[in-house]
């Protein structure tokens, strides 16, 4: 049986129900996991930060188009007061 690597309990996992990269947290330390192996199923703490990464580019992308978008109805808007 698989263990928590950040608290060491024993995790109930049926390895036919999950795969390589699946993730689950711990119940009894609430750690993100992630199946790193299936034979034997083992299991490493989740990579957080590229999660939190990949959500803030997302952010920065549509306030970047919104501006853009925002510019492009000016000038148009000016096009057709001329």
């Amino acid at each position: 049986m698989p263990t928590c690597p950040e608290c060491d309990a024993e995790i109930e996992i049926d390895e036919f129900d999950v795969d390589k990269g699946d993730q689950l947290s711990c119940p009894e330390c609430g750690s993100n996991l992630e199946v790193v192996g299936l034979s034997p199923l083992e299991l490493d703490l989740a990579d957080e930060d590229d999660d939190d990464e990949d959500d803030a580019d997302v952010d920065e992308v549509d306030e970047g188009e919104d501006v853009v978008d925002d510019d492009d109805d000016e000038e148009k808007d000016e096009a057709e007061d001329e």
